[in-house]
């Protein structure tokens, strides 16, 4: 199985508090797996508040709905030994 690269990392995003922010990071197969999404050090699943999908291309997108203050800080996404910060 070929190795899962990171083809275009997130970018660095301000949001107003009480907006929702979306992530994007694509990688180089589609069907990726041991993918995983971070806030400050803390995994997230795909809940009310964080929505995490995959879209057609291996796009890997995180949607932070209604951020508040406590939100601030470093998102992580990895894949494999792969990560990209924002």
């Amino acid at each position: 199985e070929p190795e899962v690269t990171i083809v275009s990392g997130l970018k660095d995003t301000v949001v107003s508090e009480g907006d929702d922010v979306t992530f994007r990071c694509q990688v180089s197969h589609e069907n990726a797996r041991d993918v995983e999404w971070k806030l400050q050090d803390v995994a997230l699943q795909n809940n009310e508040m964080n929505e995490i999908s995959v879209e057609k291309g291996g796009i890997h997108t995180l949607t932070l709905r209604k951020v508040t203050e406590q939100d601030i800080g470093t998102v992580t996404f990895r894949v494999g030994p792969h990560t990209s910060t924002a």
